[in-house]
């Protein structure tokens, strides 16, 4: 896929030898951007601490752990921060505590991964690596409940929870170093990004993964609320053809940037796709619980057209195709992804 955007720009001579870290790198998303690096050519280092239940997973990257260096590291940790920073090139700043339940249910360690390791990241390349290009992966969660759809990057941040709080802090830790100290940064507002080696032993990072397990198990899937709450869906090379990109180019630093997917569908739409797939699974439609129901946003989709004006993003990738390769993928690993 991402090949065919080479017309584009030519990401082999961006990445080509370049020495590039990815926090989070043993995760969902770092893992597979860290397969694209390896094919331009970059030196890649991938850095993640391997918190149980965070999605760190050695198996993410056994194919080509022979071919990037892996540092078992936690970006809390000034000293460590300031040594790995050194001599890189690009930073994939992937690290963070994603779940939105418990943020709520441990804000103070939400507080110190989110907010607290990005300073100890930032403060690294501003003191020994001031030249380093930074691309941060935020959160569609920041914006809270939509006042209009699609939201676009000019609506109010007003978060439900912990966590897009948090998440909301960090993303603005990179625009203000960008604008004060000049550290290369930009931001890009993740929606529900889903694909291979994507977290599903538990249900408290997001729905879309545990909804997956579910239809491969043949469970009964609950629906919370109507089913009728509308989303948007990014398939992971999506996201990753937008993380080069963003750091390819200079023209977006100092930005934010929605993602987001080609089409929107409730979430009762997106269960029938995945139980056409995995006709082992049925569904059934229940109230929301009340500590989910009181950080719920109600219908979300983002506007993408500012990442597609600046860098010529959109996604290309539908859900049905998406999810089928998704599904393929864990039925095929699932010793790796069950437990």
């Amino acid at each position: 896929m991402v090949e065919s955007r080479q017309s584009m720009v030519d990401l082999r001579n961006v990445f080509r030898n370049k020495n590039v870290m990815v926090t989070g790198g043993l995760g969902f998303i770092g893992s597979n951007l860290a397969r694209y690096l390896v094919e331009y050519g970059a030196n890649v280092l991938l850095v993640d601490s391997l918190i149980p239940d965070y999605g760190g997973n050695m198996a993410n990257v056994e194919d080509i752990k022979d071919v990037v260096r892996i540092n078992i590291a936690d970006v809390r940790t000034r000293s460590t921060m300031n040594h790995l920073v050194q001599g890189q090139d690009y930073i994939f700043n992937l690290a963070g505590q994603v779940s939105h339940i418990d943020s709520m249910a441990d804000p103070y360690t939400d507080l110190e991964i989110n907010c607290h390791s990005q300073l100890s990241i930032l403060e690294a390349c501003r003191n020994n690596n001031p030249t380093v290009k930074v691309v941060f992966a935020s959160t569609r969660q920041i914006y809270g409940v939509p006042e209009y759809l699609p939201v676009d990057e000019r609506h109010l941040l007003r978060p439900t929870d912990v966590n897009g709080i948090n998440k909301m802090a960090g993303e603005w830790y990179h625009i203000v170093y960008n604008n004060v100290y000049g550290i290369k940064a930009t931001s890009l507002r993740l929606t529900n990004t889903y694909g291979p080696r994507q977290l599903v032993k538990h249900n408290r990072q997001g729905f879309v993964g545990w909804l997956i397990r579910q239809a491969i198990d043949g469970e009964e899937i609950k629906i919370f609320g109507t089913g009728q709450q509308r989303r948007d869906f990014t398939y992971v090379d999506d996201a990753v053809l937008a993380f080069l990109l963003a750091a390819s180019s200079d023209d977006v630093n100092g930005q934010v940037y929605n993602l987001g997917g080609p089409e929107i569908v409730s979430l009762l739409q997106f269960v029938e796709m995945l139980i056409d797939l995995c006709p082992q699974a049925s569904y059934r439609v229940v109230p929301f619980p009340e500590d989910r129901k009181r950080i719920d946003i109600g219908d979300y989709y983002g506007s993408f057209e500012k990442i597609k004006e600046t860098l010529g993003w959109e996604p290309v990738v539908g859900l049905r195709e998406g999810l089928s390769r998704t599904v393929e993928y864990l039925l095929a690993n699932k010793e790796r992804y069950w437990t």
